[in-house]
C-alpha cells in the first residue's frame, strides 16, 4: 500500500528512511506549537484551544501534501503571519480576532482559486532559474539567522543592530556542540544524524538542570472556544480587504519559495528547475489555511524546516504523512514535548541552512546579471526577515540589471508582470 501511494522504490529511499525524516522535521518545527497558541492568545484567544488548532491544522496539511502531491513537505501555522494576525490586524487596527480569522479563511479561499486555475503554477514557473537557485540560497542564510539567534550566538545590539552573544553560556555551547555532531554524523552516513544529535542535546539539557521535567502525557484542552468562531462582517471593509490581500501575498510567496527550495533540496525538480505534481503541492497550504481559520488558528503555510527531513533522506509524501502523524499525537504528549529546548533545534537549523548554501556554487558568477540578482536575494531575505521581501527584491533587481545591461530579452512578459506588482506592493501596500 505505501509503495503504491508513494512511489518509494521510485524515489530510491525506504519507509524506515521516511519515517526518520518525518520525526526530523516535526522535531526542527514543533516549536510551533507552543509559539502558535502563545501569540495567538495576545490577540485574546484561549490558548489551550489554539493549540489543539494548531495541531490539527497542521496535521491536515501534512496529510493533504503527503497523500495527495506526494511530497516530503509539511505545513503548519506560519511564523511571521501569526504575528501580523496578532500584532498587525487585532492589536494594531483593532479588529477582533474572530474578524482576523474570517480574513485568514478568505485569503485562504481565494489562494485556493488561484491554486485550482494555475495562476499560482504559472507565477512559481515563471521564475528564472537563477532566482530559484537565489531563493534557495537566500531561505538559507534566513534559517542561518533564525539558528543563529534562537541559540542566543547572536543578540540585538542598539550599536551595530547584531551582536555576538555570551557563547560561553550554556545554550550557545550545546547548539554549537549540535552542529558539530550532526556534521559529523552525517559526514560517516548517519542519515538520522539530526535526529540523534537533537534528543541527545535534550538529555543532556535535563540532566544539567537546564530544563525542566514536566511529565509526559496529557489530554489535549477543548477546541470549542476557537472552533467555527469566524466573523465575516467587516469582510468588505477597505481596510480589511487588505489585510486579506496581505495574508495572500505572503502565503503566497513564503509557500512558492519553501517549496522551490526543498524540491530542489531532494531533487525533485527538472534540470530547468519545474516541479512535477506542482499543483497539488500548491493546494495543500490553501486548503490547510481554510481548515486552520474554521478551527481557530492564523494562516497555515509550507515550512523551509522540511529541509531537515530532506538532508536526511526524506523524498516522498511518506515523511509529510509521519509529521502530520506526530502533529496529532503533540495534543496528548505536549508537556513531553516541551523539554525540547531551543538551542537543540538551532544545531540542527544552521546545519540545514549550510546545505542549502551550497546553491551559490550553480550560480555564474562571470555574469554580474544573474550575480547581482542572487547576491540581492542572499542579503536581504535575512535582512528583512522575510522571505516574501527578498524574492520580491531579487525580481526587481533582475529585472533592472537584465535591461540595463541590453538584455531585456531574458526577461519574458511573466517576469515583467510579477516586477510591476512587487513595485506596486512596496509603494501602496507595504
Amino acid at each position: 500500500m505505501l509503495e503504491a501511494l508513494f512511489k518509494i522504490r521510485a524515489n530510491n529511499t525506504s519507509v524506515k528512511r521516511e519515517c526518520i525524516a518525518g520525526i526530523t522535521t516535526f522535531i526542527t518545527m514543533v516549536y510551533i506549537v507552543f509559539v502558535n497558541p502563545a501569540m495567538l492568545a495576545e490577540a485574546g484567544m484561549d490558548q489551550g484551544a489554539a493549540f489543539v488548532a494548531t495541531c490539527i491544522a497542521a496535521a491536515i496539511g501534512c496529510f493533504i501534501m503527503g497523500l495527495w502531491a506526494n511530497y516530503p513537505l509539511a505545513l503548519a501555522p506560519g511564523m511571521g503571519l501569526n504575528a501580523f494576525f496578532t500584532y498587525g490586524v487585532v492589536l494594531g487596527m483593532g479588529y477582533s480576532w474572530q474578524a482576523a480569522l474570517g480574513a485568514v479563511f478568505m485569503s485562504g479561499c481565494l489562494f485556493l482559486l488561484l491554486s485550482l486555475f494555475k495562476i499560482r503554477e504559472w507565477i512559481i514557473n515563471a521564475i528564472p532559474l537563477v532566482l530559484k537557485q537565489a531563493i534557495a540560497t537566500g531561505i538559507g542564510a534566513f534559517l542561518a539567522l533564525i539558528a543563529l539567534k534562537s541559540a542566543g550566538i547572536i543578540v540585538a545590539s542598539p550599536a551595530t543592530l547584531v551582536q555576538l552573544g555570551d557563547i560561553t553560556a550554556a545554550g550557545p555551547l550545546l547548539a554549537i556542540l549540535s552542529f558539530f555532531i550532526i556534521a559529523g554524523l552525517l559526514y560517516r552516513d548517519f542519515k538520522s544524524g539530526v535526529l540523534i544529535s537533537i534528543l541527545l542535546i535534550t538529555v543532556i539539557a535535563v540532566s544539567l538542570g537546564l530544563v525542566e521535567y514536566q511529565g509526559v502525557i496529557a489530554m489535549p484542552p477543548s477546541i470549542m472556544p476557537t472552533f467555527m468562531q469566524l466573523d465575516f462582517s467587516a469582510a468588505f471593509e477597505l481596510s480589511m480587504l487588505s489585510v486579506i490581500f496581505a495574508f495572500l501575498f505572503v502565503d503566497l510567496f513564503d509557500t512558492s519559495g519553501t517549496l522551490v527550495a526543498v524540491t530542489q533540496k531532494a531533487g525533485l525538480a527538472d534540470k530547468h528547475g519545474n516541479m512535477p505534481r506542482l499543483g497539488r503541492a500548491l493546494s495543500a497550504d490553501s486548503t490547510a489555511t481554510i481548515a486552520g481559520a474554521m478551527l481557530g488558528t492564523s494562516t497555515t503555510t509550507s515550512y523551509i524546516e522540511s529541509v531537515a527531513g530532506v538532508s536526511v533522506g526524506g523524498r516522498t509524501g511518506l515523511t509529510a504523512v509521519v509529521v502530520g502523524i506526530c502533529f496529532l499525537l503533540m495534543m496528548f504528549f505536549a508537556p513531553l514535548a516541551q523539554m525540547v529546548p531551543a538551542y537543540a533545534t538551532a544545531g540542527a537549523i544552521l546545519y540545514v541552512s549550510v546545505l542549502m548554501l551550497q546553491n551559490l556554487k550553480f550560480v555564474n558568477w562571470d555574469d554580474m546579471t544573474d550575480a547581482i540578482p542572487v547576491s540581492v536575494v542572499l542579503l536581504m531575505t535575512p535582512l528583512t526577515f522575510s522571505i516574501a521581501h527578498g524574492i520580491a527584491l531579487g525580481f526587481i533587481s533582475y529585472t533592472a540589471v537584465k535591461v540595463l545591461c541590453g538584455k531585456k530579452d531574458q526577461v519574458s512578459i511573466s517576469v515583467w508582470i510579477l516586477t510591476a506588482l512587487f513595485i506596486i506592493k512596496f509603494a501602496f501596500l507595504s
